[in-house]
Parts: C-alpha cells; structure tokens; sequence
C-alpha cells in the first residue's frame, strides 16, 4: 500500500495513524515532543495524548519533520491550528512537490482569521490540499468504533484516490467539493460547544443547549454563505454532525471547559491543568473578527468570545444573550451591513470571495 506522513503527535494524528495503519498504509509520524516519539516506538502507546490505546504494529514516529515526508503518497496534517503555518513552513523543504496534503486541524488563525486551507495555500503553495473534517473524536476512531466523516477537496480525481485510500467499513469517508463548508463546521462546533458546555456547567437545562446549537447553527451557516459555502454542507458529517457530537458530550475538550466555566472556574485555572490545546479558546476571538469584517452577525460567538477574551462577567453575558430581540427563523438568513441595517438575504448558492 502507500507510504503515509502524518505531521502532529496528538490524540487525533495518533488516532488517524492507527486508521491508516489497518488499511495496510506504511506510517510515520511526526511527533514535536520526544516523550511522545519514545513512547509509540516503545511502548506502541501515546501516553501523553491517547492514553490506554495499543497502536498497531508499523507505526514509527519519528522527531525528524523530513522522514515524515519523504516517500509519501500523502501527508495528514493534524498539529494545532494555531501552529499550522510555523509546522508546515519547516515541512515545506522536504516535501515532493504535488504531494498532497490533508488538513485535519479545526481553527482558524488568529491574527488573520485565515482558515487553514489559506494558510496551506500559502506555506504548501505546490500541494493540493483536501480538509476532513465531521464528528470523530479521537479515541473512538483509535479503537476502530463506526465513524463518518466529510473529505473535502476541489479535485474530484484526487478526492477519491484519497477517499480510497482513507476510509474503510469502519471509517467512512463522504467526498465533498465545499473546503469552507467543510472547515467552517469544525471551527465553530469548538465555540458553540463551550457555549453548550457553560449552559450545562451553569445548569440551564438541556432545553438552553439544544438552543444554543440551534441558533449556533444558524450563526455557522450565515458566516458559511458570506464566505461561499453551500448550506447543504452545514446539513451533514461536517456541519451538524460534528456540532451535535461536541456540544452533548463532556468528552468534548471544549464542552468539558465550558462546563468548569459555568461551574465558576477561572479560564487559566483549567487551562493550567490541561495539556491538550480547547480550539475554541482560541478561535472564538478570530471568528468574530471574520464576522465583523464581512458584517455578520453572530451573538452567540461574540459571547463566548467576550467571556473568553475579555473578562466580561459570565451572569451579564448570558443575560444579555437572552435580552436579544426576537427574529424571525428561516434558511436564509440576513447578512448586516457595516452600519449594522440589514442587508438583502444571502443566496444558499452565494459565492464571495475569502477576505
């Protein structure tokens, strides 16, 4: 079979090394943290990211960026989002020009609010680039539990020489064309599920969460059909699915936070403890600056990000989401101007320009 990279020693590169790896797949992977490289080559175990799952015989990680990329038929990309562009600006010099590259990482940059297939565009500017994205937490996915997911990418060919390569009975690859539908739902299910998580940890009811992910949704598809995204993207693996699976399980890293949140927790206290990296903590302030540029509103998301980012006390932040005047529910959803008046309804076929 193929000889795969994959760049990024957490519980989810680890876990898709594992999927790869019983599809017959040579695997190395790269690890930034020695401890992690150890512990795979001898113990076949990643004890800092997926503790208690055996890997599969073959997978060799390696600290070396460029073993990770030479040979390969593919490369998988699942460092933190916020370490994309710095992570692939080192893997650039040792991969073969055309090799295709597979963004699994879920956020958005701050700073630029670029998602990630922009900044592959401009670190892998030779490597055509695909995002998987959809409900798949990581320790399901290493034991070989049922999984769907979206893999998106602009070529149809190479979308299914990667989809055949990638999925199996038991992970279940859906081809898609929409790359920002498909990274969208991922960014904004790690908010929303802080939100869903601060609901929970404040004992609003389930009634308040299924809310939130309702509207939230709304919020996602608005952003979605600005930056020319599909609607029916939002319908599937990649936009409902993954919201659902984040934002109604504690498993969740994001929801677990919301929910220490809405305990009374303070943000670096739980971050302290944590050696994982909460996605959402750190998209939330980019997506509300993508939201203004392109004048969208998006309340719950300003909410979290005013918790997040600037301190505002949780109580008033919840009181001042439920004071928001009622609106009118539809598919297609009105952008705001810069003034803040409405503007005309976006198309579900609309097809602007990434900022």
């Amino acid at each position: 079979m193929a000889r795969v990279g994959i760049v990024g020693g957490g519980a989810f590169g680890t876990a898709m090394a594992c999927v790869l790896r019983r599809r017959g797949h040579d695997i190395v992977l790269w690890a930034r943290e020695p401890e992690v490289v150890a512990a795979i080559n001898r113990e076949r175990s990643n004890t800092a990211f997926l503790r208690g799952v055996p890997l599969p015989e073959g997978v060799l990680a390696t600290g070396d960026i460029a073993l990770a990329a030479r040979g390969a038929e593919f490369v998988l990309l699942a460092p933190p989002a916020q370490h994309m562009r710095a992570v692939t600006q080192a893997l650039r010099p040792h991969l073969a020009r055309g090799t295709p590259v597979v963004s699994c990482s879920k956020g958005i940059e701050r700073g630029t609010a670029a998602l990630m297939s922009q900044v592959l565009a401009e670190t892998l500017p030779d490597s055509p680039v695909a995002v998987l994205g959809g409900p798949s937490f990581a320790g399901e996915i290493a034991v070989d539990l049922p999984t769907g997911v979206t893999l998106a990418c602009a070529d149809p060919v190479l979308g299914a020489r990667l989809e055949s390569a990638i999925g199996s009975t038991r992970f279940r690859v859906y081809l898609s064309d929409d790359l920002i539908g498909a990274q969208l739902g991922g960014v904004l299910k790690n908010v929303l599920s802080i939100a869903c998580g601060i609901a929970t940890g404040r004992k609003l009811g389930s009634n308040a969460r299924a809310t939130l992910v309702a509207r939230g949704l709304a919020e996602t598809v608005r952003l979605g059909l600005a930056l020319g995204a599909r609607l029916e993207t939002f319908m599937g693996l990649s936009g409902i699915g993954d919201i659902d699976l984040s934002c109604n399980s504690p498993q969740s890293r994001n929801m677990s936070l919301g929910i220490a949140l809405g305990e009374g927790r303070a943000l670096a206290d739980v971050l302290a403890e944590r050696i994982t990296v909460q996605e959402g903590v750190h998209s939330a302030e980019a997506v509300v600056a993508l939201a203004e540029r392109l004048g969208v509103d998006m309340p719950i998301v300003r909410a979290v990000d005013r918790v997040l980012n600037h301190r505002a006390d949780l109580d008033q932040v919840i009181a001042d989401l439920l004071a928001l005047p009622f609106g009118v529910e539809t598919a297609v959803v009105p952008v705001l101007r810069r003034g803040g008046s409405a503007a005309e309804p976006v198309s579900t076929r609309a097809q602007r320009p990434l900022p």
